[in-house]
């Protein structure tokens, strides 16, 4: 809504402009090719006073009245009666005001015209019908065209409104997901070593201070959210046996101002360690996070991979899930996520296009 009305003036100045564009064509073009020698004369200006008052009620009683009480409301045929009654009326008034006009100021009147008659009264109010009745389609097409921006624009309002709560609603579902699998790993770590489940709960304090105060927002810098996963990566770490390896790059700048969606890799990260650790073989998990100049944002996990059977419901599998439609609200045709299973190694790849999505953003709040 708050939207809605900063939007109003800026669509009312541009009504505005319309509107002085159209009647300026219609008015002011014509007298450059009334006369070759100069460009205005006041002459043929006044005599078509009575003409340009006739154009502009037709018009704006169709624009203002008309059109909402009885074209919009599909009552067509009581319009079309209407427009004919009004039209000829005014025809009428047209006709009298200008020669009362010409009554008043002689020097008005044409030379070649001589003392009026029925015929050329005829075909002034057929000249003037046909013009007002393009000034009634003229009227029709604006007001048909200034609807169907307003409804345009309100279908982006309520698709946006939409894609909002959407995205608020998945960003509920994450939290409980994450933690749920985090208190998983220390309630693990507290029947075999209980000095570190008392460091796991100091990390996890840290880890929901990201999510109470950061998640609330739809970007974050990088490199806080790059901080959130290696202090959540060093929780897991503590938790891990001699025979599992783990490794970690992460490159990005501290300086930039590179904006990512919170808790948009911490799915597969927690991927990784659900699939990739054996408590009987070796394991190996990589995990790597690369800025590039271009605005790029490329994250990638590798490790060695052990499917969980149906009876292992921890974390539910509903992360991937909601990753997916977050990028596809957040980043629509911005990312690119790829992943493989080959020779018991399982491979994501998922490159985000900041850049990109910042300016498709600022265009969207723009238009």
């Amino acid at each position: 809504m708050g939207q809605a009305l900063k939007q109003e003036p800026k669509s009312s100045w541009n009504n505005l402009f319309v509107h002085l564009l159209l009647w300026g064509v219609i008015f002011i073009l014509p007298y450059f090719f009334i006369d070759s020698e100069r460009i205005f004369t006041w002459r043929p200006f006044l005599r078509s006073i009575p003409e340009m008052l006739g154009f502009l009620l037709v018009f704006y009683l169709n624009f203002f009245l008309l059109i909402d009480q009885l074209l919009f409301k599909g009552k067509t045929r009581a319009y079309i009666l209407w427009n004919i009654v009004l039209i000829i009326a005014v025809s009428f008034i047209m006709h009298f005001t200008r020669e009362l006009l010409e009554l008043l100021m002689p020097h008005l009147r044409p030379r070649w015209r001589g003392r009026p008659n029925n015929y050329f009264l005829l075909l002034f109010l057929l000249r003037n019908s046909t013009s007002l009745f393009m000034m009634m389609g003229l009227s029709v097409a604006l007001k048909m065209t200034v609807r169907w921006l307003q409804v345009e624009n309100e279908r982006k309002e309520l698709a946006k409104a939409k894609s909002e709560a959407e995205l608020q609603n998945l960003k509920n579902q994450i939290n409980p997901h994450f933690l749920l699998n985090t208190l998983n790993n220390i309630y693990a770590l507290i029947e075999f070593n209980p000095p570190k489940a008392q460091q796991a709960v100091m990390d996890l304090s840290k880890l929901l201070r990201h999510l109470l105060y950061d998640n609330n927002q739809n970007f974050v810098p990088l490199r806080q959210e790059a901080e959130f996963m290696r202090n959540y990566i060093e929780l897991m770490r503590i938790r891990l046996a001699d025979h599992v390896q783990l490794t970690t790059r992460f490159d990005y700048s501290d300086t930039a101002n590179t904006l990512i969606s919170p808790l948009i890799f911490i799915s597969l990260v927690e991927n990784a360690f659900k699939h990739g650790i054996s408590g009987e073989h070796d394991s190996f998990i990589e995990i790597s996070l690369r800025e590039y100049d271009d605005g790029k944002v490329e994250f990638a996990t590798r490790n060695s991979y052990f499917p969980k059977s149906d009876s292992d419901k921890s974390g539910s599998g509903i992360g991937l899930d909601l990753v997916k439609r977050k990028l596809e609200l957040l980043y629509p045709e911005s990312y690119l996520w790829h992943t493989t299973v080959e020779n018991d190694v399982y491979s994501t790849v998922l490159v985000i296009d900041t850049k990109k999505q910042q300016d498709d953003t600022e265009l969207l709040d723009r238009g």
